[in-house]
This record gives structure tokens, C-alpha cells and sequence, in this order.
């Protein structure tokens, strides 16, 4: 699939593994050579993401600079000449909403992070931002309000990321789209029966909105719990 799609960036979250253990059909993908991983300090097979690109960044960074949230490979910052590509995956707040305080913190640190970013050139984020914003997002909104990833404190914290200068480009686009998800669970034949969260996100800074040409959701791709998204920008 990402052959043919043929991307000039791709970003993956919650690799699993470090640049050690690549699968060879990943580094054996010529039209992408530039590739970079985030992988945690202390946790192997944990979390992780990547960023391959088409074309060599001008600099990249790993992590948003606070140390607390910098030891489990969440983020990768690449920097081209017309905008920062941000690949990043969000912190679940884990079953009984264990992490939800530590995920609020992350949260607040990873949007001044953004906002700093923003404030050089304009931001593209890429990843599983493990939180559904509207009721629209997810087949069963009644039934998840205490469940992590539908609580009011991770929408409210959302709500402050788009506030600060984002745009959340898919609903931008389709502001009243059903049934647009990204993830299913692999129970109850969630994914045939279309019972899923809209998990997966592309961001994109709002004072470049003229510069956002679409959002798309791949739902026919499979391979994975959750599906491939893509953005289209003239930059």
C-alpha cells in the first residue's frame, strides 16, 4: 500500500521495536530513504514511531524536551524547508484511567511544544492522539465517557490543542462525516461491524489553512487495528 500511495512523508506510531529490529520491507523502501526512530530508553517493544521520508529533513529532533515525557519514544520532529512534520503518539490513559493525570500532563506540554514549533513555520502533526474529540468520532459515545480516550478532561485537553492554532484537518473538511474511524478493536468483529474510534490524526496550523488541500481516511487498508490516514497540502 504505501508503494503505491507513494507518499513523500510516512509516519508510524507504536512501532514496538528500535532501529535494531526493523522489518527488512521497511528499510528496503527506496522511494523513502530518510529514516529516523524513537524508540523508549528502558522499555523494549513499547510505544515507538518513525518517520521515512522521500526527501533528506533540514534537522530532526526526538522527544518535546521535558525529560519526564521524553523516555518512552513518542515523538519525532522533522524539519523541511516550508514546515515542521511532527509524528507523535499520545500516551494512553490506560484501563481504570490509571495515567489519565500523567496524560494531562503531556498533554499541556506537548501543545507549548507545538506552539512553539508554530511559532517558526507551520506544523503538520501525524499520529494516534488516543483521544476521540466529538460524540461524532466514535460508534458508542454514551458508553465510553469514563473509558480513556472519551473522558471530558482528555476532550477538553483537545479542545485546547485545536484552540492553541490547529486545525483537526479530516473534521475540518467533513464536519459532520459519520462513521469515520481509524480504529477498531480486534473483538466482536468491531472492524466488520464498523464499531470503531476516530483515534488518528492529521493537524495542521490554521494560519496556513490555504495551504490544506484534503484528509482521508483509508478504511479499505488493512494490516493493522488501525488504518492509515493521509494529508494533502500545497507547501
Amino acid at each position: 500500500w504505501v508503494k503505491d500511495e507513494g507518499p513523500d512523508i510516512l509516519c508510524l506510531q507504536e512501532t514496538k521495536c528500535g532501529a535494531q529490529a526493523l522489518p527488512p520491507d521497511i528499510c528496503d523502501l527506496q522511494a523513502l530513504p530518510h529514516q529516523y526512530w524513537a524508540s523508549p530508553t528502558e522499555k523494549p517493544g513499547y510505544s515507538g514511531v518513525g518517520l521515512l521520508a522521500r526527501e533528506q529533513p533540514l534537522q530532526v529532533t526526538y522527544g518535546i524536551g521535558v525529560e519526564e515525557h521524553d523516555q518512552e519514544g513518542r515523538v519525532l520532529t522533522a524539519e523541511f524547508p516550508s514546515l515542521f512534520v511532527v509524528a507523535a503518539y499520545v500516551p494512553n490513559s490506560g484501563r481504570g484511567l490509571i495515567r489519565l493525570d500523567y496524560r494531562e500532563r503531556w498533554d499541556a506540554a506537548f501543545r507549548d511544544y507545538l506552539t512553539r514549533l508554530d511559532s517558526l513555520k507551520p506544523v503538520a502533526v501525524c499520529g494516534d492522539l488516543n483521544v476521540a474529540h466529538q460524540e461524532l468520532d466514535l460508534r458508542n459515545p454514551k458508553a465510553n465517557r469514563k473509558t480513556a480516550g472519551f473522558t471530558d478532561r482528555e476532550r477538553n485537553s483537545f479542545s485546547k490543542l485545536l484552540s492553541a492554532g490547529f486545525l483537526d484537518t479530516f473534521r475540518h473538511l467533513n464536519p459532520s462525516l459519520p462513521s469515520a474511524f481509524t480504529f477498531w478493536s480486534y473483538l466482536g468483529a468491531a472492524r466488520e461491524r464498523n464499531v470503531g474510534w476516530r483515534l488518528d490524526y492529521f493537524l495542521w496550523s490554521q494560519r496556513a489553512e490555504a495551504a490544506l488541500c484534503d484528509s482521508r481516511i483509508h478504511q479499505q487498508v488493512m494490516g493493522s487495528d488501525h488504518c492509515p490516514i493521509s494529508l494533502y497540502l500545497a507547501v
